[in-house]
């Protein structure tokens, strides 16, 4: 009897090869969906990645050194941390809670930059006789400057007084020389309504203060005019009661925001 030929294996995949394949496709259809329905807080994410940008250099290239610490932009020197660096991230037991551990230590450090900011515009202002007619606060994002609306315009009206020039200029010189993010100039009014003056309403008013500040520094300064932002804010937002004159003139102010290194750049 003559022997049979063995029987050739068949061509192509192995037959448990396309159900495997069916499988991995199923699982990477389930893991995308997951994703697909996953949240994300988008405010968190900027301030996380903002802290990280700024604190420990990784998503620029090259960073500036900005203080002491583990993985500060000192190079080699520090590469012996990574190991502590990241086990010290992998041991949370919550990633919100390292999440909010970020968010306070951007936060502090902002503050502090906003606070040193503010001691060098304060000690400014203190050289010259402009301190006692600029108040000075700050927070974690930016250093405020308040000038009453009366010391810079006539009532109703938009247009510099010639005495405010002096002021002007001192607050010119205090932004070239230390502000290096931001600015922001904001009018705002108190709630009288306008009866047949130049403005309709204090929207309008407000905001032609505020452009009026905005042009006499893009005239007097080498600022960049894409750092500077104007609005008016109208009588929406008062610091005093308005049934009162004293509240009514505390309202009619111009504020400057120099936004510090943090907040401009996230």
């Amino acid at each position: 009897m003559a022997k049979r030929k063995p029987e050739e294996p068949p061509a192509g995949s192995p037959a448990w090869m396309a159900t495997f394949s069916d499988l991995m496709n199923l699982l990477l259809c389930f893991f995308v969906l997951l994703f697909s329905m996953s949240t994300v807080d988008a405010q968190k994410f900027e301030l996380v990645a903002a802290s990280f940008a700024n604190t420990f250099s990784i998503f620029t290239a090259g960073g500036q050194a900005i203080g002491d610490g583990i993985l500060i932009s000192n190079g080699v020197s520090q590469l012996s941390n990574l190991d502590e660096y990241v086990q010290s991230m992998g041991k949370a037991e919550d990633s919100e809670q390292v999440i909010n551990d970020v968010l306070e230590e951007f936060e502090s450090q902002s503050l502090a930059a906003s606070e040193e900011l503010a001691e060098y515009v304060e000690e400014a202002l203190q050289e010259t006789d402009m301190g006692d007619d600029i108040d000075v606060s700050f927070n974690s994002q930016y250093v405020l400057l308040t000038m009453n609306g009366a010391l810079l315009f006539d009532s109703g009206e938009a247009k510099l007084k010639d005495e405010s020039y002096p002021m002007m200029s001192q607050i010119a010189k205090i932004l070239e020389r230390y502000s290096e993010g931001i600015i922001e100039v904001e009018g705002h009014t108190d709630n009288v309504p306008m009866h047949g003056a130049k403005y309709s309403n204090n929207d309008e008013l407000s905001s032609a203060r505020a452009i009026s500040v905005f042009n006499y520094l893009i005239e007097n300064t080498t600022i960049e005019p894409s750092r500077i932002k104007h609005s008016g804010r109208g009588e929406y937002i008062p610091v005093a009661d308005n049934s009162t004159a004293e509240g009514r003139a505390m309202n009619r102010r111009v504020e400057i925001k120099i936004y510090n290194f943090y907040s401009s750049n996230y």
